[in-house]
């Protein structure tokens, strides 16, 4: 179960603060996919939320198409207006569709995963992710979610920011990580020194123990937009040799070809 961080507990609230409409976005992050079914007990549950005010909530939701009613169930899905805003997110997103062509190519050399993915949370949301043809396919698609503390997508976006910068996120893996944050904590100090010595991030049967992946961040405007990369395949072929002497730097060079048409375009 996902347990995201009650509105409510934020820190940065101020007079312009819209708590009802933090708790109404907190209740449509609970959703892993356009699939999932929550009812308002599990709502309630998942965000701290008193469940009068989930009800209330939901049906305000429902009203306006972001969420829809199953009665036979007395539960909700995402609706059309979140799937929409959704599809409008990625057809706006110009990085992954220069990056793609780039993505595919590298997957298909490599028989690995190669996805692009941003921040949500504790989590990084993939964006674009493409498939190889080798024996391990990774059911990871558009839209699917990896813990930002764990993966190498979101230790390659946690090691582009400064140490100020990461505190946001954070407060937001200690809250919602199930592995201590200790043991989490000694992860993000190996993954920087990998960033400072070869430019990315590795993990080894991390987030999932038949995994092993690299990661590069994309980094643009001055550092104000983050994106991030990763490229995944089976623990027991990707070994910490080639993800160094051959994985990592074909990541990297994609991600800087990435750049090179994305800085060229603007």
């Amino acid at each position: 179960m996902r347990k995201t961080m009650s509105s409510d507990s934020a820190d940065t609230k101020g007079h312009n603060y819209v708590t009802a409409l933090a708790r109404g976005l907190e209740l449509l992050r609970c959703f892993g996919d356009a699939a999932e079914y929550l009812g308002n007990a599990e709502l309630a549950k998942r965000t701290d939320i008193p469940r009068p005010t989930v009800s209330r909530l939901t049906a305000t939701l429902t009203q306006l198409g972001y969420l829809l009613y199953m009665p036979h169930l007395e539960k909700y899905r995402l609706g059309p207006r979140v799937l929409d805003l959704g599809y409008r997110y990625l057809a706006s997103e110009g990085v992954g569709n220069i990056a793609r062509p780039f993505m595919q190519e590298l997957a298909d050399a490599t028989d690995c995963m190669v996805a692009l993915g941003v921040p949500e949370g504790a989590q990084m949301t993939y964006t674009q992710a493409c498939q190889g043809k080798g024996p391990l396919i990774l059911r990871l698609q558009v839209g699917s979610r990896v813990p930002m503390g764990l993966s190498s997508m979101g230790l390659a976006f946690l090691a582009a920011h400064t140490p100020a910068a990461r505190e946001p996120y954070y407060e937001r893996i200690r809250a919602e990580s199930s592995m201590p944050w200790p043991q989490v904590e000694s992860l993000l100090e190996y993954a920087y020194e990998d960033y400072d010595r070869y430019g990315f991030c590795m993990t080894a049967s991390t987030w999932s123990r038949d995994i092993s992946a690299v990661g590069v961040p994309l980094v643009l405007e001055n550092g104000q937009r983050v994106v991030s990369f990763n490229c995944g395949g089976a623990a027991q072929r990707l070994t910490r040799e080639v993800m160094i002497d051959n994985l990592g730097p074909r990541l990297k060079q994609v991600v800087e070809q990435v750049k090179a048409l994305v800085v060229g375009s603007d």
